[in-house]
């Protein structure tokens, strides 16, 4: 039987404040990891893929339409890849963190195992496991994840964020991470 990955990379390219304070898009940098998690998914056996964002970036789809398509589907997992931004403006905030449903045992394995996937990609301070009411973490019915990779208005982070090698390695650890996690 197939591990069915629910997944998507954030924010539209339009969604407003989603961006950095240069105007670089959010969903750009997201979008680049997810395409590097997809490639690396799709070596392993018995994965079944659903990207509930869309594929352009153009439209940024509701949250409710993609929790709502994964729980549908019976995704295994859901993983939302994000971009953090404290308040729009360049300062030296930095780190990864992710974000699982509160009381989710199996989600907050999966989190952990992402987080360090990502850590060890971005290279950034570990801000942790954290729990939240974040949509996509409370309405799937399958353990969740929501990413946060890099601060977007972080002089630090910037650098990784633009390095498309290190979201190519964030896509793939978070990949191998997963296949970890689905044994």
């Amino acid at each position: 039987m197939a591990f069915k990955i629910a997944y998507d990379a954030g924010h539209g390219l339009n969604t407003p404040g989603k961006r950095t304070p240069d105007g670089e898009r959010e969903w750009s940098f997201s979008n680049k990891v997810v395409l590097a998690f997809e490639k690396e998914i799709r070596t392993y056996q018995n994965v079944e893929l659903l990207r509930t964002d869309d594929k352009t970036g153009k439209t940024d789809v509701p949250l409710a339409t993609r929790t709502n398509k994964a729980n549908k589907w019976g995704a295994d997992i859901y993983i939302s890849f994000h971009q953090n931004a404290l308040n729009g403006k360049w300062g030296n905030w930095t780190g990864t963190e992710a974000f699982y449903s509160k009381g989710s045992a199996k989600g907050k394995i999966l989190a952990g195992l992402v987080n360090s996937a990502a850590l060890k990609a971005f290279g950034l301070r570990d801000r942790g496991l954290k729990t939240n009411n974040l949509h996509i973490t409370r309405e799937t019915n399958m353990p969740a994840v929501l990413l946060e990779g890099a601060f977007m208005d972080s002089t630090i982070d910037i650098k990784k964020l633009r390095d498309d090698t290190v979201l190519a390695s964030a896509g793939k650890l978070v990949a191998q991470a997963v296949a970890k996690y689905a044994g």
